[in-house]
């Protein structure tokens, strides 16, 4: 774990977002830090900490798969919000702009899914004129598709990161990770 922080994120190597087995990289488990997420081209897209860097990675890459291929980490030793603010703000800063996942596009980047978006017209109408019991069945079947696209998408990429997502929240046309 690394003790000095380094605040400028050119300081810091980019790494692969998947490693060549199609695995999230490998010692950031458990690990305190703040992390930089890039697209293809290296354009920075989002920054944020986390007490568990990994998770909130697996996160990231199920909600916005594209924008998700290179990332930048620092850790830290001492769990520490106002250490982990600053570095973020400082990057923020150092990039010249406020990245798209920390202004216009935040709610895709850190909220769950919300599947019941996918509802086709005639899904609509059903869940308008059904009971309750017969919404959450259908809630919990269009959360199902998407989220067959979504692992569907990322094996095509390589990808071989275990996803599981929360079963309950699934009746409520929500996906998020357990």
């Amino acid at each position: 774990m690394t003790t000095e922080i380094k605040t400028s994120l050119t300081d810091l190597e980019y790494i692969s977002y998947i490693d060549a087995n199609g695995q999230l990289p490998e010692g950031l488990q458990s690990q305190v830090g703040v992390y930089a997420i890039f697209d293809s081209d290296r354009v920075l897209q989002f920054v944020g900490y986390s007490r568990d860097v990994v998770l909130s990675l697996k996160q990231h890459l199920v909600r916005q798969p594209e924008k998700c291929q290179w990332l930048k980490v620092q850790t830290i030793s001492r769990p520490s919000r106002t250490i982990l603010e600053s570095i973020k703000e400082a990057w923020i800063a150092e990039n010249g702009s406020i990245p798209p996942g920390n202004a216009t596009a935040t709610t895709q980047w850190t909220e769950p899914i919300d599947a019941k978006l996918a509802m086709t017209a005639d899904e609509q109408i059903s869940y308008q004129a059904s009971d309750e019991l017969t919404q959450i069945k259908l809630l919990k079947s269009v959360a199902r598709r998407v989220e067959a696209t979504i692992i569907s998408n990322l094996e095509s990429r390589g990808i071989r990161v275990a996803i599981r997502f929360n079963p309950k929240l699934k009746e409520k046309g929500i996906l998020d990770l357990t």
